[in-house]
């Protein structure tokens, strides 16, 4: 074999030989049928931990980095593809500043302006102004006045490119179009200002004819989408010649889309700033949208805020008309009587008892006015037209805390239509605060009707003391007292004249008055940079995946094996272990299926040979020849297994090649008398062992073949198929044989059929020395280990020990490296 060889087995022989020892020393005790029946036929086996560590699935995965590769190269290349196609989607902000002071009342009020005119005083809550901008009615004003639901696309490098704006050529109107339709179609540009429209789809459906339309800018047309105006946009044209695909949504689905990309929040607790941003795959159109959205909520604002004005202003109309008209008819009375009877200048004859009557009849004049403003108001409330309206406010009634309560029920009533106008009449706050409403509205009658009892009596009482008065005046003739009452009457008309005049131009003044409660601090703005898809996120992401899967699939693949994977899962066997066999040519081959024929085989064992086959083959002459020192029974060695296919054939070939290349003789019997692999390696001669069993005349020498290309080493085939292999192993010929091959060879090795699968493996047992047990990763079960383990410690078979054929040449978790030389040579060849 060569020095080099012979050292290099050296230090292997070295592992292995505790376990050689253990095995000498079972397999030279005699067991008697005694011993054997006391045997421990109980398995002390303990399968191996299945629990991949992280250091054994690293090594697992250096050894596939293949795979690792070919699944970086598919993950990035798919992520390459994807932001390849997916359209950028830009981010503009903008940030506005809603203006109150510190108690929350309105900076732009118009009570801060107009000074003491509180009847427009009113309190701006910075979260519910945040709730209203993303309220979805804002959004549905902003989609109607910039048209978004009409979308326009052409053709790009690799997805459709959004037109919009300054890119936009031309606009498209569904003129026959209800709001919860949609429609589709294709425009092409063609001489003339025309336009080509084909592709027509309605409701998703596709129309049936006719396949295209040419329409004229300006014009309305008929198509099977309904009536379609085009609309040039002055300045643009569509020179470049790509279609245009023209998509138009739902109303209702377009506001739910532009508000869900619609992000609105403080931009600290302290501060009353809100921030805004939108994200659009068009720049201009997210501008555009944020601006439009800022504009539209400032004027729902001032026409909320002006809603008391014009309830205020109606009613004041209203009353003016009146009292005009009664003011006219009081001083048509007054020119009619004195010119009927010619009255004089009756209060330079009593002045001293008519100061003291001036004095009543200012009092009077004052209370009536009260008077007549409690009747007013309590006439409009109890007005069925005017249930649910705001009331008159700032109307200068005194006591009874009437204009506190009309302001109370007028912020609550406005309130309330807010909310109805934001949900619905059957809302449960709703109906709460119509409770409330007319709970207020009956006490605040309430309260006037105390008002006017009490003014009543005030009026009464002064109208008594001017009764005492006015009967002292004996001169004055009763056409002066008519008088005076009929003057006092146009008096208080005119002051409430007066007054109302004065509220109505307070209220016209708080009307014109436009300024908004926002300021806007930054305009819609942001980077030109994408911020979806974020190509280093996508990229790192797709790296994650790349490495991952190929890991968990290893992974998940590793700990569902069920096979034997290697010497980690049979080391906790009692049986010794005598060796290890790596997988020739490192890889695996789909064993023949039964009743298949196996292709033929050379022997991998070469006196020159440096390969982890030959050095494994080495260490397991070694540990044999360990095992076979003063063997009862000779230097007779059995080989099976507990299944076919696990390469006991192979195993009992390359280890008389490897005894035979030391230079001692070696003898191979083929007593697999069923399928008779090991005689394929001679080509299966027709005279062999059956014969001579049967009782031919045959001597072990006419049975005899040499192993081609192997000095030393024979093979006895089994010659033709016996019917009846158990038999024949059972006639006294085999141990005949086995006598005389012991003389002559130095080591008889017998190729046995499997345990598990027929009883010739029990039989031939009696005449071997030594056995060695083969197992084979990848096809063995490991459920089967403790079977095998029962075996060596019932004592059925001599000396046994165990050999794992065909563990992979690969770093893994349960592999088995050597690291000597190439195997490509002797690929595949252990399937027999």
């Amino acid at each position: 074999a060569g020095l080099s060889a012979d050292v290099a087995h050296h230090h292997l022989h070295r592992q292995v030989k505790f376990q050689a020892k253990e095995t000498h020393h079972i397999s030279t005790q005699e067991m008697t049928p005694a011993t054997k029946n006391n045997a421990n036929t109980v398995s002390r086996f303990r399968p191996a931990d299945d629990f991949m560590s992280l250091q054994d699935l690293l090594r697992l995965c250096l050894a596939n980095w293949k795979w690792f590769a070919l699944s970086l190269a598919v993950c990035l290349c798919a992520a390459a593809a994807y932001l390849l196609t997916t359209p950028p989607v830009y981010t503009r902000s903008a940030s506005i500043l809603v203006k109150a002071d510190a108690k929350g009342q309105s900076a732009t009020d118009a009570a801060g302006v107009l000074g003491n005119i509180d009847i427009f005083q009113t309190n701006t809550n910075v979260n519910n102004e945040l709730i209203s901008m993303q309220s979805p009615a804002v959004m549905l004003d902003v989609v109607k006045r910039l048209d978004l639901d009409v979308d326009y696309t052409t053709d790009g490098n690799f997805y459709r490119r959004v037109l919009y704006g300054s890119d936009l050529p031309v606009k498209v109107s569904f003129l026959d179009l209800r709001d919860n339709e949609t429609a589709s179609m294709t425009m092409r540009p063609e001489d003339g200002g025309k336009w080509k429209l084909s592709g027509f789809t309605r409701n998703g459906e596709e129309a049936d004819a006719p396949e295209s339309v040419t329409v004229t800018a300006g014009i309305p047309a008929r198509t099977p989408a309904g009536r379609v105006l085009v609309e040039p946009v002055d300045g643009r044209s569509a020179a470049t010649g790509l279609p245009i695909y023209v998509s138009r949504s739902t109303i209702a689905g377009t506001t739910a889309s532009y508000a869900s990309r619609l992000t609105a929040a403080l931009n600290s607790e302290e501060a009353t700033v809100i921030d805004l941003s939108f994200q659009d795959v068009n720049i201009q159109r997210a501008e555009e949208v944020l601006n439009t959205l800022i504009a539209v909520y400032n004027e729902n604002w001032v026409k909320d805020k002006n809603q008391i004005a014009v309830s205020t202003s109606m009613f004041i109309n209203d009353r003016l008309g009146v009292i005009e008209q009664e003011l006219g008819h009081v001083d048509e009375n007054i020119s009619s009587y004195k010119s009927a009877n010619l009255l004089p200048d009756v209060q330079a004859a009593s002045s001293l008892y008519m100061s003291q009557s001036s004095e009543t009849n200012a009092q009077i004049m004052e209370l009536n006015t009260q008077l007549s403003m409690a009747r007013y108001i309590r006439n409009y409330m109890t007005a069925s037209g005017n249930r649910g309206q705001l009331l008159p406010a700032n109307t200068g009634l005194q006591g009874g805390n009437v204009e506190q309560q009309i302001s109370e029920y007028n912020a609550m009533q406005l309130q309330r239509n807010n909310l109805v106008a934001n949900s619905s009449e059957s809302n449960p706050l709703v109906t709460d605060m119509d409770h409330s409403l007319s709970a207020l509205h009956d006490a605040i009658i309430s309260s006037i009707d105390n008002l006017i009892v009490s003014l009543n009596t005030q009026i009464a009482s002064l109208e008594r003391s001017e009764a005492q008065t006015t009967a002292r005046i004996a001169a004055n003739p009763g056409q002066a007292k008519h008088l005076l009452s009929v003057e006092r009457q146009q008096k208080v008309k005119e002051q409430l004249y007066l007054f109302l005049l004065q509220k109505r131009e307070e209220n016209e003044l708080s009307q014109a008055f436009t300024a908004y409660n926002t300021r806007l601090i930054t305009p819609p703005t942001g980077s030109n940079v994408p911020t979806a898809p974020n190509s280093r996120n996508v990229l790192l992401m797709a790296l994650a995946i790349g490495l991952l899967l190929p890991a968990t699939v290893l992974f998940i693949r590793e700990n569902s094996n069920t096979k034997v994977r290697g010497k980690k899962d049979v080391e906790a066997l009692s049986m010794p272990f005598a060796g290890e066999i790596p997988l020739a040519g490192g890889r695996r081959r789909r064993l023949p299926w039964r009743g298949e024929e196996a292709a033929p085989v050379g022997i991998a064992v070469r006196a020159e040979g440096r390969d982890a086959v030959n050095e494994a083959f080495r260490v397991l002459r070694t540990n044999l020849e360990f095992m076979s020192q003063g063997a009862g029974t000779g230097n007779t060695v059995m080989v099976t297994s507990m299944t076919p296919g696990s390469g006991k054939t192979f195993v009992t070939a390359n280890l008389a090649a490897s005894l035979a290349v030391k230079g001692e003789r070696v003898v191979a019997v083929d007593l697999d008398l069923r399928r008779a692999s090991l005689s394929r390696y001679v080509g299966s001669p027709g005279r062999g062992l059956s014969g001579y069993l049967a009782g031919l005349e045959l001597t072990a020498g006419d049975i005899t073949v040499k192993a081609a290309g192997c000095p030393g080493f024979d093979i006895i085939p089994v010659g033709a198929i016996p019917p009846n292999p158990s038999e024949l192993l059972l006639s006294g010929r085999l141990g005949q044989l086995l006598d005389e091959l012991r003389g002559k060879y130095d080591h008889v090795l017998l190729d046995c059929p499997p345990d598990g699968v027929v009883a010739d493996a029990a039989i031939i047992a009696r005449q071997a020395a030594s056995t060695l047990f083969v197992v084979r990763a990848g096809l063995t079960e490991r459920n089967m280990l403790p079977e095998v383990d029962g075996l060596y410690a019932a004592g059925k078979y001599n000396g046994m020990a165990l050999v794992l054929n065909a563990t992979e040449n690969t770093p893994k978790k349960y592999g088995y490296r050597y690291g000597y030389g190439d195997n490509s040579y002797y690929a595949n060849k252990q399937e027999v």
